[in-house]
């Protein structure tokens, strides 16, 4: 099974985390994700952009239109998501639990399947 795992970031907070700390939880990001990559768990890791530089599309009377910066204000904002293939929830509990930007972060963790044939 595909499981979708969100990383969330208090916004506030975030903006507390030095640097350095940054360029070192970094540095174990990279490794964590190549192990897990390697062991075939990891299928995609993507960091974000601050909310700040997104853009929000919507479609009004029949057209698309775009706005600068996030859809709302909120407390938390996505800093990234990782794609893991793991047996169950559990598993994927597992190798979400030891990776390294928890420390600064929640993950949630959700099934993703194929919206084609449904698994």
């Amino acid at each position: 099974m595909k499981f979708l795992c969100q990383i969330w970031f208090d916004t506030e907070k975030s903006k507390l985390v030095s640097q350095a700390e940054w360029e070192a939880v970094t540095r174990e990001c990279i490794a964590s994700d190549n192990r897990w990559r390697d062991s075939g768990h990891l299928l995609v890791a993507l960091a974000l952009r601050e909310p700040s530089t997104a853009i929000t599309v919507r479609l009004r009377n029949g057209e698309a239109s775009a706005t600068d910066g996030p859809f709302a204000e909120i407390k938390e904002h996505l800093g990234g998501f990782v794609l893991i293939e793991a047996e169950t929830i559990e598993e994927a509990q597992t190798i979400v639990s030891s990776f390294p930007i928890l420390r600064y972060c929640s993950i949630e963790v959700r099934p993703a399947y194929s919206i084609q044939d449904g698994r």
